[in-house]
């Protein structure tokens, strides 16, 4: 099982806000920027990906058996 995706909002004491996705695998990190802006009343001026952004989901179990032909 993995990680929970989650979002880490960090406001300085100058009132300076930024927002970091945790464990969002791929492309899928930036379907939370407009919902950031909407929630936060913002504007993104700056973004970069995380580890995360190339880190592979975890692949589907599989496993090899030998079967015998009828």
């Amino acid at each position: 099982m993995g990680d929970q995706p989650r979002i880490v909002v960090t406001v300085t004491s100058e009132g300076v806000v930024s927002a970091e996705t945790r464990d969002v695998l791929g492309d899928g990190c930036l379907d939370y920027i407009a919902v950031l802006e909407d929630l936060l009343a913002a504007r993104t001026v700056r973004s970069a990906y995380t580890a995360d952004h190339d880190r592979a989901a975890a692949p589907a179990r599989q496993e090899e058996r030998d079967v015998e032909r009828a």
